[in-house]
Parts: C-alpha cells; structure tokens; sequence
C-alpha cells in the first residue's frame, strides 16, 4: 500500500496538483481502503458505489465531502491504477447552493473590538480587509508587502495563481504593530513551530474562532466569512463584479457571482413594480 501511495503522490506532483490536495486525496484514498478492508487493486465497481453511499447515508457528509472522496477515488483507478472501468459510472453529487455567510460592518467592528491579541488582529484585517484566504494568510511574507504601492501581493495562491490586492493604510499600521511587538524571525509574517515554517491553517481557524466566540457569534463562524463579508461590502459599495473576481482569485465568474444574492443594500434600493400600480410609471408596464 505504501508504494501505491507513493505512485498516486507522484502521479500527482506530475500533473502539478497543489500539496493541499495531493494530501486530501491522499487522505481519502488511504480511508477508502481502511473501510473495505481489501487492496484498491483486488476491489471494482461494486466497492466504490458501496463506500461512497456509506458517506452519503451513514457517515451523512456533505456533498462537497463526498464529491473530494469521489475525486479521489477516481484519480486512483484512472490515472495510477490505470482500471477506468472501475469508475466510469461515478457522478458528483449535487451540491446545493447556499449563501455565504458575511458579517455586516457593525459586526465586524464588534470582533476587532473583542481581540486584544496584535497577532490576532492583523489576521482578521488580512482576511476581511484583503479578502485573503486562510491558507493565503498562512503562507504570507514580508516581502509581500508592498508598503510603497500600497499593495499585497498574493503569491502561491489557489490553482497557483498570483494576485494583487489594495494594502489598506489601517492593515498596514496593523501589521508594523504586531511586527513591533513580536518581531518575528524568518520570511513568513506568522511564523510556526519555526522560524522558517508558516502557520497552519488550522491554527489560524481555531483563533478566529475564539475571537469569534468571544464577540458572540454563534455557530461554527470561521475566517471565510470575513472575506465573504470583504466582497459583498466591496460589491455594495459598487465595485465590478470582473474586478471583484479579480482581488479574490477566482478563476471563474461564476464563483464570485454568488455574492450578487446576498448584497442585501441594492435590493433594498429597488422599488417592486406593485409600488408603480396607478402611476405614469406603472402604465409604461406595456
């Protein structure tokens, strides 16, 4: 099994898959073989459909969680088993959509109020006042700092895509604070178990959600909703749905289109036709 999962590693790296994913997948694969008990090799059709309905019915994961194990499943048998067959009848699971959840201006303002921590603070304006991505405050560097053009530059980012986004002066005082105070060795802006190694994101997660549960939000409020809530703030202040796009790394339009259904202030700016009843306006309705 070892050196089955070091070809599928390999197999991965060849086609330039980010470590992130070669790991989930990785992950995936290795709990699919604990579950049937059998090599990947000896196992077809029948093993596959019967584990992924197990995460549907039994396990009750989400349809992202599924469609990642199916991913996975799926790379294993096609590319490094090279048995296609085994997987031809695999589909991805229909993902509902659901609106992303963001914080109005008042709320965020309650959470920066509630962190006494400089660390902590400058991660939460990196994700809300840049839009950032965990990972992206993870592997930030100094040197991505561009305090001269008043810029961040996003290197290594999702799909190994580079980005610029707008430093804000308020980000920026923030970040020289916290530097100030911690003065942190090595390249990376939050340091881990080393100097030389960055953050995890999971630690970022736990501490903005303590911060989170300290200001009284409940739920499982992580840091994406804080870049939510960056682009729909920007898109209600009227920023391009194209630039918008843009700053949060999307590949597709059609991923930053979602926030056109939670920018709650234009909505509230239109005026329902029932209103134009019995007004020269209402007549010009054909």
């Amino acid at each position: 099994m070892e050196r089955l999962r070091d070809r599928m590693r390999d197999d991965m790296k060849l086609r330039g898959f980010r470590a992130n994913t070669i790991e989930a997948y990785l992950r995936c694969a290795r709990r699919f073989v604990e579950h049937c008990g059998l090599p990947p090799a000896k196992m077809g059709a029948a093993e596959v459909r019967g584990y992924l309905l197990h995460l549907i019915d039994e396990v009750k994961s989400s349809p992202a969680t599924v469609n990642v194990y199916s991913a996975a499943i799926q790379f294993l048998y096609r590319v490094t088993l090279k048995r296609p067959e085994v997987v031809v009848d695999v589909v991805r699971v229909k993902t509902p959509m659901r609106l992303p959840r963001f914080l109005s201006g008042t709320e965020v303002e309650r959470l920066l109020a509630s962190i006494t921590k400089k660390k902590l603070r400058a991660m939460v304006m990196l994700a809300y006042g840049a839009g950032l991505r965990v990972s992206e405050i993870a592997r930030l560097e100094f040197g991505d700092i561009d305090a001269k053009r008043m810029v961040i530059h996003v290197r290594d980012a999702k799909r190994g895509r580079e980005r610029y986004i707008m430093l804000s002066a308020v980000l920026l005082s923030a970040l020289r604070s916290y530097w100030k105070t911690a003065r942190p060795q090595g390249p990376h802006m939050f340091p881990g178990r080393g100097p030389n190694v960055p953050i995890t994101r999971s630690a970022i997660h736990k501490m903005i959600r303590y911060a989170a549960g300290k200001a009284g939000f409940p739920g499982r409020f992580g840091p994406h909703a804080l870049r939510h809530s960056f682009a729909t703030h920007l898109l209600e202040a009227g920023t391009d749905l194209r630039t918008l796009q843009v700053l949060l790394g999307h590949a597709s339009l059609r991923s930053t289109m979602v926030y056109l259904h939670i920018t709650t202030a234009r909505v509230q700016q239109l005026r329902s036709p029932l209103d134009n009843l019995g007004t020269p306006q209402g007549r010009q309705y054909g």
